[in-house]
């Protein structure tokens, strides 16, 4: 719809995603060129992750709600088969990664611990207890903290107890999701902007020159991620389309990869993997759920951040690693990983968890998270990206499955 404004309108013909590209060359490119205005440039990529990750909540609150507040007997969301993708996904990216410790043996240069200043979880029971803990917070407290476990129960409770509430009730709250979706469609077309100052600033802040000692590390790492984007995800969307699958895995690596690689938030980047379900014609009762719960336990990318820093480690201390405890390793790291946004700071805080597997010491550990921030740069970036795109991609691979097995 032409706007009245010929800057505008040339700028609307223009899609989103080549507008993104654009900011992404032109924030490279200030940093290069003038590092202080770079930087200065940051507060357009805060104020844009800032909006995002305020209207997130929100928005799965209303969602949910209204979806099943409108909810018609007799149809269904589908959510167990997306729920059984995200573990087989989880798990393939663990058991990847621990093959990729085998194949290719890493040590790495330990660092001092002492800017890491968070408690990792104990146990697993700690980890679990947490998501429960979560389950029951205070609905408000869990809008207001981002607690999307928290945020999916209150809403799913509100929804069920609106299902019997008048006509007029439903229709308001309907129209209370249909305006916060709007909002959300007016942030998410200052994505390039956003992008724009967070490339810059990130550039012009830290460069890449740490990074250089520990290219092996993080070689393993973005090669495990890649090919369970590029080969293992697509056998898995195979399976339930039975079509080519590279189309729907570049989509959403596209639309939804590139933004959760610079906002490097999953919570972030809900909108966006909302907006391009929406795009991609997927079921609203089922996207309104499986996006957010996918955010909080659809973590291969933490999976492997897990595996491979945890093998690491080992081969650093010169501990023998056997299969039957590789095994045991990629079913921790995949609770784990599920676990990890429950848990401040996220799936690096589980590496002493993993490592506890091999008898190496909480201290040792902890200077392998040191190192994990080191390189977190690319790390929390790449393993964002392909966290939430595979949201968006099981999703539209069970709905999509679905389809074709009711000739929907």
């Amino acid at each position: 719809m032409a706007s009245g404004n010929p800057v505008i309108d040339a700028v609307n013909r223009i899609s989103l995603v080549q507008q993104i590209v654009v900011g992404l060359v032109l924030g490279m490119v200030l940093a290069w060129l003038s590092p202080s205005a770079g930087l200065a440039a940051g507060l357009l990529g805060s104020l844009f992750v800032g909006a995002l990750k305020a209207v997130a909540p929100v928005l799965v609150f209303v969602l949910v709600t209204a979806a099943i507040a409108q909810h018609q007997k007799g149809s269904e969301a589908h959510i167990k088969p997306i729920i059984l993708l995200y573990a087989i996904g989880t798990f393939s990216a663990a058991l990847c990664a621990v093959i990729a410790g085998f194949v290719f043996p890493t040590e790495i240069a330990l660092v001092n611990a002492g800017n890491v200043d968070t408690t990792p979880p104990s146990g697993i029971v700690e980890v679990m207890k947490t998501l429960l803990m979560n389950l029951v917070s205070n609905p408000v407290g869990a809008i207001a903290n981002a607690n999307y476990i928290g945020i999916l129960a209150w809403a799913i409770v509100l929804g069920f107890a609106l299902r019997n509430a008048s006509e007029n009730t439903r229709i308001m709250v309907a129209d209370f999701a249909e305006a916060v979706s709007k909002v959300v469609k007016w942030v998410i077309r200052f994505a390039p902007l956003g992008i724009f100052g967070l490339v810059s600033a990130t550039i012009a802040e830290t460069g890449f020159d740490a990074l250089v000692g520990y290219a092996r590390l993080l070689a393993v790492l973005l090669g495990c991620m890649l090919f369970i984007a590029l080969v293992v995800n697509p056998v898995i969307v195979w399976t339930q389309i039975r079509r080519n699958p590279y189309p729907l895995v570049f989509t959403c690596l596209r639309e939804s990869g590139v933004t959760a690689f610079f906002t490097r938030s999953s919570a972030a980047n809900i909108p966006v993997n909302m907006a391009l379900a929406k795009k991609l014609g997927l079921h609203e009762d089922t996207y309104s759920i499986s996006i957010p719960l996918g955010a909080t336990v659809n973590m291969a990318g933490a999976a492997i951040t897990i595996t491979v820093l945890s093998m690491a480690a080992a081969h650093t201390q010169g501990i023998h690693i056997d299969f039957a405890t590789a095994l045991l390793l990629s079913l921790v790291a995949t609770v784990s990983a599920t676990g990890a946004s429950g848990v401040a700071g996220g799936s690096l805080l589980l590496i002493p968890l993993a490592c506890s597997l091999f008898g190496i010491s909480n201290d040792v550990a902890m200077q392998v998270v040191a190192v994990g921030f080191i390189i977190g740069v690319v790390q929390d970036s790449a393993e964002t990206a392909l966290n939430s795109s595979t949201d968006v991609l099981f999703t539209a691979a069970a709905d999509y499955g679905r389809q074709r097995k009711t000739g929907a």
